[in-house]
């Protein structure tokens, strides 16, 4: 399976460089170069990961993690940053990331990290598909069950 993952970084040398080697991995890679960008994409929950950069000009790593677990808790954030600091690891963590890892990200590493984020949402999604089949049934049963009544 390909994973599909949204990369958010303001070096746009980096985030060609990063897609390039994340598609050699058959990953379906889009990028934004910068969280402003990314937040206007209409198809954010489809992606199985987002790689989001800390420290960005216009809208930092962690303000755009707060709008994107507002929009859907379910998505997985993966944040990288190079320049971190333990209060900001231990803060985006908090919010919501899966993961904090230092640039220059170790494919290997980042490539695990991705295929365990990927796995978190499709157990979220299968979690949520079952309890709306879970209540779809239990309408069901009590329109059953007002139906014999009558």
């Amino acid at each position: 399976m390909s994973e599909k993952i949204l990369l958010i970084d303001d070096e746009a040398e980096f985030v060609e460089t990063l897609a390039a080697r994340m598609r050699t991995r058959d990953m379906s890679v889009t990028t934004a170069n910068s969280a402003v960008e990314a937040l206007d994409r209409d198809d954010m929950d489809t992606y199985d990961a987002i790689i989001l950069d800390l420290q960005m000009p216009e809208m930092d790593g962690l303000t755009a993690l707060e709008k994107i677990k507002q929009r859907n808790p379910k998505l997985q954030v993966i944040m990288l940053t190079g320049q971190a600091t333990v209060e900001k690891g231990v803060r985006a963590m908090k919010m919501g990331a899966v993961d904090l890892l230092e640039k220059p990200a170790d494919m290997e590493e980042l490539n695990r990290r991705i295929k365990e984020a990927s796995n978190r949402k499709m157990v979220l999604v299968r979690e949520e598909s079952e309890d709306k089949i879970k209540e779809i049934m239990s309408q069901f049963e009590v329109g059953l069950s007002v139906s014999s009544n009558c």
